[in-house]
């Protein structure tokens, strides 16, 4: 597909750590037409952003947006994330590569958040 989004995240040891990123993977992958949905990690974890990128790349993508699943702009997001996009960038220059905010800073997923917690209550 010439058009990829990359859930990034932080990436753990323990392998189950993984599974609710996959379920988010699927639920927009059922929401989506058109467009490659997938998971690339900061450390620990495989692929990482980089290697997933190439190789988006090699298969014909031209255009990828990475949306950080974090919760909010710690220094993964503020200083991390924008050397490997820089990396990125200049290794492929005709690659139309956006990064969209920590979803955490998101309004919407912050009221859903809330709404979740204010939940359990009961």
């Amino acid at each position: 597909m010439s058009r990829s989004l990359i859930l990034f995240a932080h990436g753990a040891r323990d392998p189950r750590w993984v599974e609710p990123f996959q379920r988010l993977q699927k639920l927009i992958e059922a929401k989506l037409q058109g467009v490659a949905v997938e998971l690339a990690f900061l450390e620990l974890m495989t692929p990482q952003l980089p290697e997933l990128v190439e190789r988006l790349v090699l298969n014909g993508c031209r255009d990828v947006t990475v949306v950080p699943v974090f919760l909010g702009q710690g220094g993964h997001v503020l200083r991390d994330l924008p050397l490997i996009v820089d990396r990125l960038r200049q290794n492929h220059p005709a690659l139309n590569l956006h990064v969209a905010g920590a979803a955490g800073e998101d309004a919407e997923v912050l009221a859903a958040i809330a709404m979740y917690c204010i939940g359990v209550l009961g």
